[in-house]
């Protein structure tokens, strides 16, 4: 009840569109894909994944930063990443365990293995699709630990997609077809209103004096 009271508080200080808008956005996010980067160096391409998850309606992402520190460009963003919910690590490790704890299937993004071509990608369980370093691809702890090797098809010389390309690939074909399956794929209600709380208070730019002011009557 408390949040619910909160919530009302919060709706006061937005328009009416602008809440529509969220709550639109909000019954289109999904935790049943995620996205997992290990150890990006180009920024331009962390941001472009960041702004491609928001587009594509994932909440989740995961990033690995064990060599590199990519500081997010908010040009290419367009400020996607005030809207998710971005987890960052220093170990794959972790964040493969973290994630297999979830349920998650961990998948390996690569175009030297024939396992599953991403038309034929089978949705039935959440998915963590993992992304590796831009010259290199994943690391073996990834490889080892993967329980599908993803490849995208490709009828060219060239053999890989810039990786931000090919994020944006997958989360397509993926997120398509989610959509259209029967898979319960929206979050929870209660989870559902936990985000739209803290995306009322990112839509209002007084929004500290007016938490005081409401917690101060508490």
């Amino acid at each position: 009840m408390i949040v619910k009271d909160y919530i009302s508080y919060l709706e006061n200080f937005v328009t009416d569109n602008r809440k529509a808008i969220l709550k639109k956005v909000l019954s289109q996010r999904t935790r049943y894909f995620t996205v997992a980067l290990e150890d990006l160096y180009q920024m331009h391409n962390v941001s472009a994944v960041v702004r491609s998850a928001d587009i594509f309606g994932w909440q989740d992402m995961h990033i690995v930063q064990k060599k590199y520190d990519p500081k997010l460009s908010h040009a290419i963003a367009k400020g996607a990443e005030k809207w998710l919910d971005i987890h960052h690590y220093e170990h794959t490790q972790t964040v493969i365990d973290r994630l297999k704890q979830k349920g998650y299937r961990i998948v390996a993004t690569t175009p030297h293995t024939d396992d599953v071509g991403l038309p034929d990608f089978d949705i039935s369980q959440p998915a963590a699709f993992f992304f590796g370093v831009e010259k290199d691809g994943l690391s073996e702890l990834v490889m080892d630990q993967a329980d599908v090797f993803l490849k995208i098809p490709m009828y060219g010389f060239t053999e890989s997609f810039n990786i931000s390309v090919a994020a944006a690939l997958i989360m397509h074909r993926v997120t398509e077809s989610l959509h259209t399956s029967e898979i319960a794929w929206q979050l929870p209600q209660s989870e559902q209103e936990l985000l739209y709380m803290q995306w009322l208070e990112k839509s209002i730019k007084s929004i500290d004096l007016i938490k005081k002011d409401y917690f101060s009557n508490k």
